[in-house]
């Protein structure tokens, strides 16, 4: 029996909890100071961008591929074990190019993507037109890219079934137990301790001596709901232009967002109301249906960015070879998480 305890229960942790769940040799105990799917996954949207990503090549493309194929079949099975219906947007996204976007590299990528077994479409202005009625497409709009297979996903609604179905398969879940990582790491009760904390690990390696520098980047968002539909209800696929998505939820509502901020010289960042308000006009400049929305709520969270080097951050402790960190996603964490869970699984096992 190898006994296992992961610190942080946002998607990451969740996911790395049910991933082990799966192999009976491990008994695993996870610990976080919150309720799950709290920080940084409560404020997500879900979006997965993988195939419309421009890595092909290295770990960062296997981790979105592995986790794009996985997320076929996780979804109906949380659903069939926990009962709890998980909102699965499965008609992809779709990607607004402006003037002065170079379509060549469009092109090329989609090139790629057919070679790898993927599909990338270049749409000409007047297709998008005719399945996004609800666009306004006046205003620079020169083409669209759809992405069929990429998704999106409720994180929070994931995260709880995760929750569920791990409990089923005998995984201890610890809420509102804060606990040290050193404390943890020497108490002979584990023989393996992951890091999945999200902001938070750098406290906890820092109390095993090995500083992950791990930063906040806070993004903004809105949920709003419109008084018609919006667009052609047989297709809603995610909207994104320029780094505002919009994403379809039922209910003619959807999720807009989100802002990108970054803290000044290495302090807190505080939410910025202007960049939130642009983020907005943003969005209505490209759907003006939505300047009649009401807006339910606003929110926002911090993102984890590691200082100086990619992310994710997926690897054993330099200093610790049972500890193993599985956290920095930045703006990935809910597509990066189920490859991330079977790279963890991985190096358990191995």
């Amino acid at each position: 029996m190898i006994r296992v305890a992961i610190i942080g229960c946002g998607i990451v942790g969740a996911s790395i909890a049910f991933e082990l769940s799966k192999f009976p040799e491990l008994k695993v105990t996870v610990f976080d100071k919150q309720p799950p799917a709290q920080a940084s996954t409560g404020a997500a949207l879900g979006v997965l961008m993988g195939v419309i990503s421009h890595k092909t090549k290295g770990r960062n493309w296997h981790l979105r591929e592995t986790s794009l194929q996985y997320y076929e079949t996780l979804i109906p099975e949380l659903e069939a074990a926990t009962g709890r219906k998980i909102p699965f947007n499965k008609q992809g996204i779709l990607l607004l190019c402006s003037e002065g976007e170079d379509l060549s590299k469009w092109k090329k990528l989609a090139a790629t993507r057919k070679s790898q077994g993927w599909k990338l479409e270049l749409w000409e202005v007047e297709r998008v037109r005719e399945f996004c009625p609800h666009l306004d497409l006046n205003h620079n709009i020169i083409a669209g890219i759809y992405s069929p297979q990429d998704r999106q996903v409720d994180p929070i609604a994931l995260t709880l079934a995760l929750v569920d179905a791990a409990t089923q398969n005998k995984v201890i879940f610890e809420f509102g137990v804060e606990v040290a990582g050193a404390q943890m790491a020497d108490s002979g009760k584990f023989d393996r301790l992951i890091v999945s904390a999200g902001l938070g690990s750098a406290a906890v390696t820092a109390s095993l001596n090995q500083l992950v520098d791990i930063r906040p980047v806070l993004g903004q968002a809105l949920h709003l709901r419109s008084k018609n539909p919006l667009g052609n209800p047989d297709f809603a696929p995610v909207i994104t232009c320029d780094d505002v998505h919009i994403v379809p939820l039922a209910n003619q509502e959807c999720w807009v967002g989100a802002t990108v901020e970054f803290p000044e010289n290495g302090g807190e960042v505080q939410a910025n109301a202007d960049m939130l308000d642009e983020v907005m006009a943003r969005a209505i400049a490209l759907c003006p249906a939505l300047a009649e929305a009401q807006i339910i709520r606003k929110w926002s969270g911090l993102r984890p960015r590691p200082e100086g080097r990619p992310a994710p951050i997926i690897e054993a402790l330099p200093s610790n070879s049972k500890v193993l960190i599985a956290s920095g996603h930045y703006r990935n964490g809910v597509l990066l998480a189920p490859a991330t869970a079977r790279s963890i699984r991985e190096m358990i096992l191995q």
